[in-house]
């Protein structure tokens, strides 16, 4: 949520102790003076103190004299500016909401501490408001990072889960979980912090996927040497996608249908097939007869080494670990999903706008 929220409450706090223990060195300093000067009993000398620092108007303990009065003014004095003090402190807490803002602050950070399986998204502009509503259609576990203060209320106003810091610094990443992410999205605004974002993410998380954003093809080419496992460019690939809907316009409307499930009917989803719990491993696409059992159409298959087969055959061997890329209705996604068994796969999700 806020990173600096905590360094305020900690300043509310200081000061709040502060004036404690100005309030006590006050009170100590009066007894010490009624015990020892004055010659009065301890339990006379802190009665004395205590309703001349609280001025509920009773009278002296014992007769005081000209001295004894003059420091009785000084101390209600001291007692009313260390008082006011304080009050003031906790009022402006109260009223700039800082316990509340703390209470919620603590209660995100154990939201952020239980995440695990979840997605980083690094960056609440433009393209991380679309990243983000795009995760919350599908239903799937999310924190933001952001430095902006107008974009933390903004993401906060809309119900998201954001933690208000640098995403290039370590201990930012650490703060939202990355060592139990699996997947990152550097969607800053400056190539260079894009970049930082991915060095750091991979170094804290080798395992995790890094998604980055690039706003020129060097920029492009750097963060795939720096690790990032998909770089997008919003003017490459919007460009591609302009020629495309230009030329193929039909083609566009069915595939943009399909990913945004815009279209209701049809959905893709991707399976990785665990060699420890899936049936199916081993088999070839024609006698694993997914398409007769369930009616989904596999669409391709990644390897384990990267390689793509698009539009497998029947005599396609599944293998361990490869990734299945299927079209269908979303019954038909779920019947697939049961019939390869409980692997370690994304949960079908409940389609967008159902």
């Amino acid at each position: 949520m806020y990173s600096n929220l905590e360094q305020k409450y900690q300043r509310i706090q200081k000061e709040l102790m502060l004036g404690a223990i100005a309030l006590a060195g006050v009170f100590l300093i009066g007894t010490l003076w009624y015990a020892l000067v004055e010659g009065w009993s301890w339990e006379d000398a802190a009665y004395m103190t205590v309703i001349t620092l609280a001025t509920v108007g009773y009278g002296e303990t014992h007769p005081l004299g000209d001295r004894g009065r003059l420091f009785t003014i000084a101390l209600i004095l001291m007692g009313v500016i260390t008082i006011g003090y304080i009050v003031n402190r906790f009022t402006e807490a109260i009223i700039q909401g800082y316990f509340q803002e703390r209470i919620r602050f603590r209660q995100v950070r154990r939201a952020m501490e239980s995440l695990s399986g979840h997605y980083i998204i690094c960056g609440f502009s433009r393209t991380g408001r679309q990243i983000a509503i795009e995760f919350q259609a599908e239903g799937v576990s999310f924190v933001i990072i952001d430095s902006d203060a107008e974009s933390v209320r903004r993401a906060q106003e809309q119900g998201y889960t954001i933690y208000q810091g640098d995403a290039t610094l370590d201990e930012t990443l650490l703060r939202v979980g990355i060592d139990r992410a699996i997947c990152l999205v550097a969607a800053l605004p400056s190539d260079a912090e894009n970049l930082y974002t991915v060095l750091s993410a991979k170094y804290l998380n080798p395992s995790i996927r890094a998604i980055a954003r690039a706003s020129t093809e060097e920029a492009l080419q750097k963060l795939q040497r720096a690790g990032a496992d998909s770089v997008i460019s919003p003017y490459i690939t919007g460009g591609k996608r302009m020629a495309s809907a230009a030329l193929r316009p039909q083609v566009m409307d069915f595939v943009d249908g399909i990913i945004s499930g815009t279209d209701r009917q049809l959905y893709m989803e991707e399976f990785l097939l665990d060699p420890k719990v899936c049936p199916m491993v081993g088999l070839t696409l024609g006698q694993a007869r997914l398409r007769g059992q369930t009616g989904a159409l596999i669409l391709a298959v990644r390897r384990n080494d990267g390689t793509l087969i698009g539009g497998p055959t029947p005599e396609t061997v599944f293998m361990p670990a490869d990734v299945l890329i299927a079209m269908g209705t979303p019954e038909q996604l779920r019947a697939l999903n049961q019939l390869l068994g409980p692997i370690g796969s994304k949960k079908l999700r409940k389609p967008k706008n159902s």
